[in-house]
């Protein structure tokens, strides 16, 4: 409920506040687990972006920001878990597992952090090595536009990316990059398209 109110109300003012197009979501699969990756220009990418997926999202969300006093409590409210970064956070990989056995949608951004600049960073093997493990399809979201008032924002969302090739294997550290490299690649593709 308080999920719901939160979003319709971001919804509202973010139509007022940015001209927002967005493709693709008809392949957002409408039951069923799944990983929505986005890339990460700005801090207001998980409320803007998340309110317009016509499923819940859980977002995976570093753990200084549920030590500020308000918005933790609201971030954990509206279901995010937190992850330590720049280190494998077991009990986070636990947590999205977890997540994605009870049918969630679980929103991550493959490179881990938000690029300042604009430019895509290199992805983590988090993200494959959560999908492969869960065996679940991974739909990558391209956004494009600035965070600026009555600025374009186009959310362009792709196929989902579906990994079974690799379930029920060990895979390598080097590999699992390989797989993130992809899912990175077709994000960039996504926000090349105008």
């Amino acid at each position: 409920m308080f999920y719901n109110i939160v979003k319709y109300l971001i919804q509202i003012i973010a139509k007022i506040i940015f001209r927002i197009e967005i493709r693709g979501l008809q392949n957002v699969p409408t039951h069923g687990a799944c990983i929505i990756c986005f890339n990460h220009k700005s801090t207001l990418d998980p409320p803007v972006i998340g309110v317009f997926i016509p499923r819940q999202l859980v977002f995976m969300a570093k753990e200084e920001l549920f030590k500020v006093p308000v918005l933790g409590f609201i971030i954990k409210a509206l279901g995010a878990f937190p992850i330590k970064r720049g280190a494998g956070d077991v009990s986070a990989i636990k947590n999205a597992l977890s997540i994605l056995k009870e049918g969630k949608v679980l929103a991550m951004y493959p490179e881990g952090t938000r690029s300042k600049s604009g430019d895509l960073n290199q992805a983590k093997p988090g993200v494959a090595l959560i999908a492969t493990r869960a065996k679940v399809p991974v739909v990558p979201v391209g956004v494009t536009g600035e965070y600026k008032l009555f600025h374009k924002l186009l959310i362009n969302i792709g196929n989902p990316i579906v990994l079974e090739e690799y379930y029920n294997q060990k895979l390598s550290m080097n590999k699992l990059q390989e797989i993130s490299n992809d899912i990175m690649n077709q994000i960039k593709e996504l926000m090349e398209v105008n």
